[in-house]
């Protein structure tokens, strides 16, 4: 595939392609075996908030990212189960030390903005919705809580109405609340705490809304590992977190009737003759097939790849690609599980890889965008 690199200014909404490749524009409607990709940034000079691009799953090509909505620093995104609504955690920029945003999603991707409320903390980094799409939980790093929202069936969120404050341990142990998943049953969500090395299980009443701390309450991972983000395996059997300050993934058992965690192992996510100075990791995504399971190192650079033993739950590594520019904090891989894309936080660039479906290796295709900082990607089917 040829290189394609542009260039974004955020007063203009669209730009040619370099390599030939025809822009499809967000205006236009999806022809079919198209995703849409929409990138959550930190907003400044290079960016004005959520864009969209348009990826061709066959081929891989890409339209050049343009502004979907404009909002504050949106640095984490996430999609409603009924694919008609996004939202956006705004991590500052706000008076109300943060906010979450609904947006409606229109028929040719453009975003609407429905109403936002306060995240009941501070510092809204990430945000989880359970499977009825009726409640999302709100990861708050400033402050170190988790607060819940209640999701109307137009999309419009209501006023925080539980919210629960994890402890400062000391005065070098304090809390940051980073990622809450749900689990495939939808019965508990489980919380990183990457300031106090801690993962929080709550039980969940969906038809309320309500959480309540599980027993136990949380596992207490290995000193300074600062868990951040997590997933499960799509049977719920296994749970992965990602530790920002040790570069290590760990895979734990997960009793989805008791919705206890059991450390399996921990796995490096930096190569044996990597120091690891001034790195840590970000992001954790399971490839749809459940067989490969990809982690981002920031300071090394690169995507890290794991085949995943679906009996075991423990993870081998596979190996490491370059995402060729700085502090790669998030990435996303596509439904078909065919293309990731990996943002350079640092580098203002948007870099794409073709997966191995035998073996989860990572290629470089060829294909980048400039955009400034982009930090989340989440994929829409055209249906």
């Amino acid at each position: 595939m040829p290189s394609k690199r542009t260039t974004l200014a955020p007063l203009l909404s669209a730009l040619v392609l370099l390599g030939g490749v025809p822009q499809v524009h967000a205006a236009e409607k999806s022809p079919q075996g198209t995703v849409n990709v929409y990138i959550g940034t930190y907003t400044g000079k290079k960016s004005l908030g959520i864009y969209l691009s348009r990826l061709d799953t066959t081929t891989g090509s890409m339209s050049t990212p343009e502004l979907a909505a404009e909002t504050a620093n949106p640095s984490w995104i996430t999609i409603h189960p009924s694919r008609k609504f996004l939202f956006a955690a705004g991590e500052s920029g706000y008076p109300e030390g943060g906010a979450v945003t609904g947006f409606t999603i229109a028929a040719d991707g453009k975003l609407t903005a429905i109403n936002k409320q306060g995240p009941n903390g501070k510092g809204p980094c990430h945000l989880a919705i359970d499977s009825t799409g009726k409640v999302i939980v709100v990861s708050n790093y400033g402050d170190g809580s988790v607060s819940a929202l209640k999701i109307a069936a137009d999309g419009s969120l209501s006023p925080s109405h539980w919210v629960d404050q994890h402890p400062a341990l000391s005065d070098k142990q304090k809390p940051h609340a980073h990622a809450a998943e749900f689990d495939p049953s939808n019965q508990f969500a489980v919380v990183a705490d990457a300031g106090i090395d801690r993962l929080y299980v709550y039980r969940l009443n969906a038809a309320t809304g309500d959480l309540t701390p599980n027993d136990p309450p949380f596992l207490t991972t290995a000193t300074d590992t600062h868990p951040r983000h997590l997933t499960f395996s799509a049977d719920g059997k296994f749970c992965y977190n990602i530790d920002e300050r040790s570069m290590s993934v760990s895979a734990f058992s997960f009793d989805a009737k008791k919705g206890t965690l059991r450390e399996l192992q921990s796995i490096p996510t930096l190569p044996k003759d990597f120091d690891g100075k001034g790195g840590s990791t970000a992001e954790l995504i399971m490839h749809p097939s459940g067989k490969f399971l990809y982690g981002s190192n920031r300071g090394h650079d690169s995507i890290v790849a794991f085949s995943v033993d679906a009996q075991t739950g423990k993870l081998t590594l596979v190996g490491h690609a370059s995402t060729q520019g700085k502090t790669p904090r998030g990435f996303g891989i596509d439904p078909t599980g065919k293309w990731l894309l990996a943002g350079n936080q640092s580098s203002d660039t948007i870099v794409q890889f073709k997966i191995d479906q035998t073996t989860g290796a990572l290629t470089p295709t060829g294909t980048q965008f400039e955009l400034g900082a982009p930090v989340c990607f989440k994929f829409l089917e055209n249906k």
